[in-house]
């Protein structure tokens, strides 16, 4: 009995048997951490962090394997790899939009505050440039390559072929805010560290925060062709900027202000259809691509 052909057709264009597998493999190892009161920054805390990251990139080929033809593999693979599939125009995109919040959140800060606040982090890796190539390659696989590999890679088509992109980015969104609750309730965790829960930290950077960057990433995803890489390199820069940069306290909400600012005029700028600026069909699937 041949397997693939035995399973329904709406698993395989459905996004939601992914979301069950991605959250369910990522919590499976977060929650008995977040239980026992284990230290991320340790074994064996850390092993369980790094292995329950790789949820939405396990089951993104799990399912590539299971329910996908070759024409399926080939495109995700070839989405995440391909560099010259994204235009000098979105690469700088990519990689400015993020340093472009700092900077703006630094010059609120000098505003509000009458003085540039510190940045210890920026000065600390400044000072010792050998350490900035090893921190970047832990903020790549701490989120960026692993997230990306399913929720853009995967899971955004699959949304969009039944609703516009930006009610896409939403739905994306929250799914996305809550597969980290469990980092929140784990000892050494960014996300206790940076955003104590229940914080006002903590409600900026879950709710407008994700989802404002939840529609950036499909701004530049449905604008390069459905390129998996230009979403890896955004969460990324996003991830990056944000540690190289961080604010001190409360002043740390002040990035994703000016990310809603953004989101928000991307979506009045290229329409909520597509997020592209080209036509108001619902979906971009494989086959219906939009290059920048």
């Amino acid at each position: 009995m041949n397997l693939r052909a035995s399973i329904p057709v709406r698993w395989k264009t459905s996004p939601w048997p992914y979301f069950v597998l991605a959250l369910g493999w990522s919590w499976l190892f977060w929650i008995p951490v977040a239980v026992s009161g284990l230290d991320v920054s340790e074994s064996p805390g850390i092993v369980l962090l790094a292995i329950g990251i790789l949820g939405p990139a396990v089951s993104a080929v799990l399912l590539n394997l299971l329910l996908g033809d070759n024409a399926d593999r080939r495109d995700y693979w070839t989405r995440l790899t391909n560099f010259r599939g994204i235009t000098p125009r979105w690469y700088a995109t990519v990689l400015l939009v993020p340093p472009l919040c700092s900077v703006l959140a630094i010059l609120q800060a000098l505003l509000i505050e009458g003085s540039i606040p510190p940045l210890d982090a920026a000065i600390g890796y400044l000072a010792h440039p050998g350490r900035i190539i090893p921190f970047a390659v832990l903020i790549l696989l701490y989120g960026p390559l692993p997230e990306e590999m399913g929720w853009r890679g995967y899971a955004l088509d699959r949304l969009q072929r039944r609703w516009n992109a930006l009610v896409s980015s939403l739905i994306l969104g929250l799914i996305w805010s809550i597969w980290h609750m469990p980092l929140f309730f784990m000892r050494g965790t960014l996300m206790s560290d940076v955003f104590p829960l229940w914080s006002a930290r903590f409600w900026v950077a879950m709710v407008p925060g994700i989802l404002t960057g939840a529609v950036l990433m499909t701004w530049v995803y449905n604008n390069t062709g459905r390129s998996t890489l230009a979403a890896v390199l955004l969460h990324f820069m996003m991830n990056f900027t944000g540690e190289f940069l961080r604010l001190p306290g409360e002043l740390k909400n002040y990035p994703f202000l000016w990310q809603i600012l953004i989101a928000v005029a991307v979506i009045m700028v290229y329409g909520p259809a597509t997020l592209t600026g080209r036509g108001r069909g619902r979906s971009l699937g494989r086959g219906q691509e939009a290059a920048g």
